[in-house]
């Protein structure tokens, strides 16, 4: 018995001993873990339970010279539903799935509420805590979908996930689309001033810690070490919006008249290179609409054609080699070189033309003859004087894509005995239509060549970081001498030659005229497929604006230059002109001794704006209303007085324009027809006569 107590006692020792050393190494880990691992496991849990979140930057804007709205961000979000949501009953999710579907169909409209329905059923079966609904879903759609069954239980009792996100919207759409262009989220591609400028728009992305809590969400912690985030910079661009439209418009509608494959235009300022507009458009064949999918204008090079001649003649001109005045035999509008023949489009009378004359009238004969005559026994100083004017070197603007100029050299392998009259003609050169602008725009800003430039000005929080002057490629392209000559020549095309169907515009125009032959690669030249341009400047006499129009492959039967690419280049030049009041030539002597309407009626505020533009003497002390006329004193002074509109009383709106006369009396309620144009001659209703609102008059205009 003593023994079986002893072997007892022994044994609970035994356990208790155990139990004791395990206890004691229990409290010698936990010291150990205390001392030793502690912060190190500490620093796991935060990990755990702590993230750095980034913070993304707000990408910048992309404005217009007048500060209309190119480009921006608007917020996006992708909606996702957590179908299996525990919070969400069996009956609850039957009862109301159909609802659900019915309104994400009509939201979006694609795909029938049937298959959204069958989506969720099916999801909801397999679990799915994070269902893709939408992605790039706008902040007006995401308004609405959060009062749709179910979603409008929230998050947590409602499944409705929404990740906030942004992308770039047009405001104006189309309009100088593929110039503004684009950046693919990636990085891979950047396209257009939004590619070129990207790192200056995208700003610097900030980061937050933010902490696990319980139910899964991340909620933020203070962090010094937090990095706010840096906002993308507001870019400027020169384009005009207004100009922009114009330019488009006109090139739209002329690429649908001549069924063309892809046309560009382009307004610059002559002194300071800055682009007002660029417009570029394809034809897609499959929807017969036109888009803008490249930049024609940047990275498209051409043969130039005939509107090479000008760099010809002012090689010619600067090496003393020709001048106006010299004759060269066109031979019946007929000439050949080795195996190659060049022809005129266009019959001369004599045989005998000056370089005057070959230039107006486009003269493939005149000008390949006169070049070759000069050049042949040193074909090398016509490239090299061509090269001189810098018309090999890229323009190396900020857009990317330009298209290297090629011209070719007396060393090339493929130069042959015809390369030198077929060069001066514009062929075997390949120059896009921006470098080719640039080049005529130096003619026109007296030899200075400036940088195309797209943006002006780098803002931050609507202050100016940056103004981004204009840029000198090169000082002169030629002597005083060569370029008076030159532009005389451009004058003439519009005067005499070519492009005489714009001599009837109220301002000088200078340029030339191209049609050159679309080139099949080792096949020679399509002489059915053209691409027609014109480029110019205006006014001619004291040039501010120069632009280029090139429509490619004209499919209509019509595709010279004067009836193809003139006629956009005249409703963009018209435009410019019809609002740019400070390149209108006055005469202040002139307009003193004019004979200027005496008798005039309108808006008061109209009225002395244009007497005071036109420089003519106005007495407005007898003018106390709105609306006044003009009268002539014994003294020939320009006076106004008061015309008086009573409320209720129908007024005498002879004399006056269209636009007040229609102000006028819609605001006193009567109801307008309109017939003719002009000034008004007579009134339906007499003056003095009292009204009835909604009663109607019609007033008869004329010129």
């Amino acid at each position: 018995m003593k023994n079986v107590r002893s072997d007892i006692l022994k044994r609970v020792f035994l356990v208790y001993g155990l139990m004791l050393l395990m206890g004691l190494a229990i409290i010698v880990k936990m010291i150990y873990i205390q001392v030793k691992e502690g912060a190190e496991l500490l620093d796991k849990t935060h990990e755990l339970n702590l993230k750095y979140f980034d913070v993304h930057a707000v990408r910048g804007n992309i404005y217009a010279s007048d500060g209309s709205l190119l480009v921006t961000s608007v917020p996006v979000f992708e909606i996702r539903m957590d179908v299996a949501c525990p919070n969400i009953s069996d009956k609850f999710f039957n009862d109301n799935v159909r609802a659900l579907s019915v309104e994400l169909s009509r939201l979006f409209r694609d795909k029938p509420a049937g298959v959204y329905e069958k989506e969720l059923r099916k999801e909801r079966k397999a679990g799915n805590r994070y269902y893709l609904v939408k992605n790039r879903v706008s902040y007006y759609e995401y308004k609405k979908l959060r009062d749709f069954p179910i979603f409008e239980r929230g998050m947590y009792k409602g499944g409705l996930i929404a990740v906030p996100d942004s992308k770039r919207e047009k405001p104006y759409r189309l309009l100088a689309e593929r110039t503004l262009g684009y950046e693919t989220e990636d990085g891979s591609a950047r396209v257009g001033l939004e590619g070129a400028y990207s790192d200056l728009l995208s700003g610097k992305n900030g980061r937050q810690l933010k902490k696990k809590i319980n139910n899964g969400d991340w909620r933020p912690v203070f962090d010094e070490n937090e990095v706010e985030p840096q906002n993308g910079k507001d870019i400027i661009t020169t384009i005009d919006v207004n100009l922009q439209d114009v330019a488009e418009d006109a090139l739209y509608r002329h690429l649908v008249e001549h069924k063309a494959e892809w046309g560009c235009a382009v307004l610059m300022e002559v002194n300071t290179g800055y682009v007002k507009a660029i417009a570029n458009l394809k034809l897609d064949e499959k929807s017969g609409n036109y888009y803008e999918s490249f930049n024609y204008a940047v990275g498209e090079s051409i043969e130039p054609g005939s509107t090479f001649k000008l760099a010809s003649v002012l090689s010619l001109f600067e090496d003393g080699l020709a001048d106006l005045q010299d004759s060269v035999n066109v031979k019946y509008g007929v000439t050949r070189f080795s195996n190659l023949e060049i022809k005129d489009v266009h019959y001369f009378a004599n045989d005998w033309i000056t370089v005057r004359e070959a230039f107006e009238a486009s003269s493939n004969v005149g000008i390949s003859q006169i070049v070759n005559q000069a050049y042949s026994d040193h074909p090398e100083r016509f490239v090299n004087r061509l090269r001189q004017m810098g018309i090999d070197r890229p323009l190396n603007i900020e857009i990317p894509g330009e298209a290297t100029p090629y011209l070719k050299n007396t060393k090339d392998k493929e130069w042959s005995k015809v390369s030198l009259p077929f060069m001066s003609i514009g062929y075997e050169v390949m120059l896009t239509p921006l470098q080719v602008l640039a080049f005529y725009n130096a003619v026109a800003n007296d030899g200075v060549m400036v940088k195309p430039v797209f943006v002006n000005e780098i803002k931050y929080a609507n202050q100016t970081i940056e103004r981004i002057e204009p840029e000198v490629i090169s000082k002169s392209i030629g002597s005083e001498k060569a370029l008076s000559d030159a532009r005389s020549l451009l004058e003439g095309v519009v005067l005499r030659g070519t492009a005489k169907n714009l001599s009837n515009s109220v301002y000088k125009i200078a340029g030339k005229t191209g049609t050159a032959q679309i080139a099949r690669k080792n096949q020679g030249y399509d002489k059915e497929n053209y691409n027609a341009s014109f480029v110019g400047y205006f006014p001619a006499d004291n040039p501010k604006y120069s632009c280029i129009v090139v429509v490619s492959r004209p499919s209509t039967g019509r595709y010279y230059a004067s009836s193809v690419a003139v006629p956009v280049f005249k409703e963009i030049a018209d435009k410019v002109y019809a609002n740019s009041y400070d390149i209108h030539e006055i005469k202040p002597d002139a307009v003193q001794n004019a004979d200027y309407p005496q008798w005039m009626i309108g808006n008061r505020s109209d009225l002395e704006f244009l007497h005071k533009s036109l420089n003519i003497p106005l007495d407005t002390a007898g003018a106390g209303s709105q609306w006044v006329v003009t009268v002539k004193t014994e003294s020939d002074q320009i006076r106004l007085q008061s015309r008086t509109v009573q409320e209720g009383v129908v007024p005498n709106l002879k004399g006056m324009g269209a636009r007040d006369a229609l102000f006028i009396l819609e605001s006193l309620g009567l109801k307008v027809t309109l017939e003719g144009k002009g000034f008004v001659r007579d009134q339906t209703l007499p003056p003095g006569r009292k009204i009835s609102r909604g009663e109607g008059i019609k007033i008869l205009l004329e010129v």
